[in-house]
């Protein structure tokens, strides 16, 4: 128990800083920044899933977290989120190296799920600007300042008496707090049930392999990308459902996206769509 409370707090102060700029970020959005800097945002949209995929194969999972605060102030697109999410190579690099994995084969995996993630994050944007072309809807800096306004006013942090900075401190705690249950409770499911357990569903199963590891990529723990990473370095699977498992897997983003996005519908389109993407990539991999 004492160990599974070190891991949780570890990983929960692992994000402060990520959670802090974040929130200040957005503070200032709201705050400070005019309407014209306000649309300048709103169009660099097209860009954004190449940046979120750049950003996103950093070994951290804090940018995940990062890029959720910031889709649900709709500060970045639904692309630019799908785009962080599948790139995020969370704890697989760490364990890569410390494993003396050839260089060359962890440049392999790391542009694979870049390009996933960038590609998938532009037809997303492209599809949903379509639609809302042939709707007549369009961005407007008023959207951009509600959401942001609206995550302030759900978390009750009174963010014009308090200040940019203390309100992106009580924003941060506020997370930082929901963050330490959600991981605390999943450290012990998987303590309870065991990695060895979790492994065994997807051994010798080519096919459904994929589809299995994407679903345990899809739990907001760093635990998923270790035992689905391992399982892989010691030829337990395929690299299809190995890159299936690791695509879905966000990290704890996909707990704060519930958290912070209130729109639940959304949200569990998102996680489809990520499963989605995650189970045709896999199978696709195992095919060639």
């Amino acid at each position: 128990m004492i160990e599974i409370i070190k891991e949780t707090l570890i990983d929960a102060i692992k994000l402060l800083p990520f959670l802090f700029i974040t929130y200040l970020i957005m503070e200032y959005i709201e705050h400070r920044m005019g309407n014209r800097t306000k649309n300048v945002i709103k169009k660099s949209g097209k860009w954004g899933p190449v940046f979120g995929g750049i950003l996103g194969i950093f070994p951290q999972c804090g940018f995940s977290v990062s890029a959720t605060n910031l889709y649900a102030g709709r500060v970045i697109t639904l692309g630019t989120l799908i785009a962080v999410y599948l790139s995020t190579s969370d704890e697989m690099l760490p364990i890569f190296l410390s494993e003396a994995v050839s260089p060359l084969i962890i440049l392999k995996i790391l542009s694979i799920k870049l390009i996933i993630g960038v590609i998938s994050g532009i037809i997303i944007d492209l599809i949903i600007s379509l639609i809302n072309k042939n709707k007549g809807k369009k961005g407007n800096n008023a959207e951009l300042n509600n959401e942001i306004g609206h995550i302030c006013e759900e978390e009750h942090c009174h963010c014009n008496e308090n200040g940019i900075i203390k309100s992106a401190i009580l924003h941060t705690l506020n997370i930082l707090i929901f963050i330490i249950i959600v991981t605390f409770v999943i450290n012990l499911l998987v303590y309870f049930i065991g990695e060895d357990t979790i492994a065994s569903w997807i051994l010798n199963k080519p096919l459904i392999g994929p589809m299995i590891a994407s679903l345990i990529g899809l739990i907001p723990n760093c635990a998923a990308s270790v035992i689905i990473t391992n399982m892989y370095l010691e030829n337990v699977i395929t690299l299809g459902s190995m890159m299936s498992g690791l695509l879905t897997g966000a990290g704890v983003g996909l707990a704060v996206l519930f958290k912070t996005n209130n729109r639940v519908k959304e949200n569990i389109v998102i996680i489809a769509l990520m499963y989605l993407i995650g189970v045709i990539s896999g199978i696709i991999i195992e095919l060639i």
